[in-house]
């Protein structure tokens, strides 16, 4: 079975998950990637976030929140996501850029009413729903 590595960030503002929709998947996603060959899940995540969203991660403010193994989505049948969460607490706007369309935040429901849905997103929002984090 094929495994995809990642990375994703998980922003919250008023118990609202922080997406970004993905030109390439046409879907909202955790903002994140895949992580390179000799790269930690932190650097990864600081390095797409740069490259998507235009803003500068300080590696001791993200903490670890959870990981998901996922169907990964837009990809063939049987690859997995293996992707490390990381909470972070976001004091300035994300500007979307490269394959990035926008930024939006979303509860579970307002998740569910998109036409695509990302396994590993559905999974994160119940979680954070569960503890208490969000809607």
């Amino acid at each position: 079975m094929a495994q995809i590595f990642t990375a994703g960030l998980v922003v919250l503002k008023e118990k609202k998950l922080l997406l970004a929709f993905s030109n390439n998947k046409q879907a909202w996603y955790l903002p994140g990637g895949k992580v390179d060959t000799n790269e930690t899940a932190e650097a990864a995540l600081i390095r797409e976030s740069r490259e998507e969203l235009n803003i500068e991660l300080k590696k001791s403010d993200l903490k670890f929140y959870m990981h998901i193994t996922a169907p990964a989505f837009g990809e063939k049948e049987g690859i997995i996501m293996e992707q490390d969460c990381y909470l972070y607490d976001l004091h300035e706007e994300p500007l979307p850029s490269a394959e990035i369309r926008a930024v939006k935040y979303f509860d579970s429901h307002s998740y569910s009413s998109e036409p695509e849905q990302v396994p590993g997103v559905v999974m994160i929002l119940q979680a954070l729903k569960k503890n208490g984090l969000a809607d």
